[in-house]
C-alpha cells in the first residue's frame, strides 16, 4: 500500500512538472510569435534613403551631387535599407565619391570618403575648369584676394597696326571665384575656377599679355563692361562720380 502511494505521488509530480513546462513552452512561443510579429512590422515601415538617379562617377563630391540634382528621396521598406544608408542630404557635405554610384543604387557611407580640406575636385562641376597663373603682386593684388573671393579680371595687349603699336585693356572675364591664392609679401600661382572655353582664353591672354585682377563686393556686386580702353576712349571719356 506504501509502495503503491509512493508511485501515485512520484507519477503526480511528474505530470505537474510536464503540465509547468508546457505552460512555459507556450508562454515562449508567444512571446516569440509576439517579437516576430513586431519585428515583420518593423521592417515593413517605410523609411527614407537618398538613392542615385543617375550614373554618379567615382571622384564625384558630395555637395556637387546634392546640388546638382543627381540624387533623389526615396521611400523603402525599413528591411531593405542597407548598411549605412543616407538618409539626409547634409551628410553628403565634405565627402566624395569612391567608387561609381550606378542609378538606383541606395547612398551608403561606404560609397564616400571625407574629402581633404580645400580639394579643389569639390569645388568644380560640369564644364567648370580649375586654371592656374602665374601673377605678380602688383597686377593680381596679392595679399588682398584670398580663397573664396570673386574678382573681375582685365587683360592688356599692344595691338600692331598701320599706325604703329597701340596698347589696350579690356574686361575678361566678370565674377571669377578664386579657389587658391598666394601669400601676401610675395608673388606665386593663384588658382581660378572658369568655364572651359574662358580658361582657354585664359591660359592665351596670361602668355601674351598682361592680366590685371580687380577685387569685388562681398555682396550685391554689379558689372559694367567698360569695352575697349585705349588712349582715344580714356581721352573722351567722361569723369564718373
Amino acid at each position: 500500500m506504501e509502495i503503491a502511494q509512493n508511485l501515485f505521488t512520484t507519477r503526480r509530480g511528474s505530470l505537474l512538472v510536464g503540465a509547468a513546462a508546457a505552460v512555459l513552452a507556450g508562454l515562449i512561443l508567444i512571446v516569440y510569435l509576439h517579437s516576430y510579429r513586431n519585428s515583420v512590422n518593423s521592417s515593413a515601415a517605410p523609411a527614407t534613403v537618398l538613392v542615385a538617379k543617375n550614373l554618379i562617377q567615382k571622384g564625384t563630391p558630395g555637395n556637387i551631387i546634392g546640388t546638382s540634382d543627381q540624387f533623389q528621396v526615396a521611400s523603402v521598406p525599413k528591411g531593405q535599407l542597407q548598411i549605412g544608408a543616407l538618409t539626409d542630404p547634409s551628410a553628403l557635405a565634405g565627402r566624395v565619391a569612391v567608387t561609381d554610384i550606378f542609378p538606383g543604387q541606395q547612398l551608403t557611407a561606404n560609397y564616400f570618403a571625407y574629402a581633404t580640406p580645400g580639394t579643389l575636385q569639390t569645388k568644380l562641376t560640369g564644364s567648370d575648369r580649375a586654371i592656374a597663373i602665374s601673377i605678380d603682386a602688383q597686377h593680381g593684388m596679392v595679399g588682398q584676394i584670398s580663397a573664396g573671393d570673386h574678382i573681375d579680371i582685365f587683360m592688356g595687349f599692344v595691338l600692331q597696326g598701320a599706325g604703329g603699336a597701340q596698347p589696350i585693356i579690356k574686361l575678361l572675364m566678370a565674377d571669377v571665384l578664386v579657389l587658391k591664392a598666394p601669400l601676401a609679401g610675395g608673388t606665386g600661382l593663384i588658382t581660378l575656377r572658369a568655364p572651359e572655353q574662358r580658361a582657354g582664353q585664359l591660359a592665351y591672354a596670361a602668355d601674351n599679355g598682361h592680366l590685371w585682377f580687380v577685387l569685388r563686393p562681398a555682396s550685391g556686386a554689379k558689372t559694367v563692361n567698360p569695352g575697349i580702353i585705349n588712349a582715344q576712349t580714356l581721352l573722351s571719356a567722361k569723369p564718373v562720380h
